[in-house]
């Protein structure tokens, strides 16, 4: 089954600033994955804090998580979606990011 299981929202003029407000405001603790990236790690709907200026977004991006990456790469293509990111690896998984037919950026991940 596939669903959205992450939302990775751009920190990148103030990151550690952001993730207080978030550790501070609900309780939720961080993982780092380096210097400018952060995750929560709870395993429901997790939330990314990206603070690489090259990487990310200037909205949120919702992130699907899926059993067939290859296959769901196919399916969105088919669908009529506009591949963003191809098929890349990163701590703990393999994701791309697509475009919808409205113009709305999302991602498609699925673990090593």
């Amino acid at each position: 089954m596939a669903r959205i299981d992450y939302v990775e929202l751009p920190s990148v003029t103030a990151h550690e600033v952001t993730r207080g407000f978030y550790a501070k405001a609900f309780g939720w603790d961080f993982t780092d994955y380096g210097p400018d990236y952060s995750a929560t790690t709870t395993g429901d709907v997790d939330v990314g804090l990206n603070g690489q200026p090259d990487e990310a977004l200037a909205a949120p991006l919702p992130v699907i998580r899926v059993d067939d990456l290859e296959g769901a790469f196919d399916a969105v293509t088919k669908a009529g979606g506009t591949i963003a990111k191809k098929i890349f690896s990163f701590p703990g998984g393999r994701r791309f990011h697509f475009i919808d037919p409205s113009g709305s950026e999302m991602a498609v991940w699925s673990e090593l």
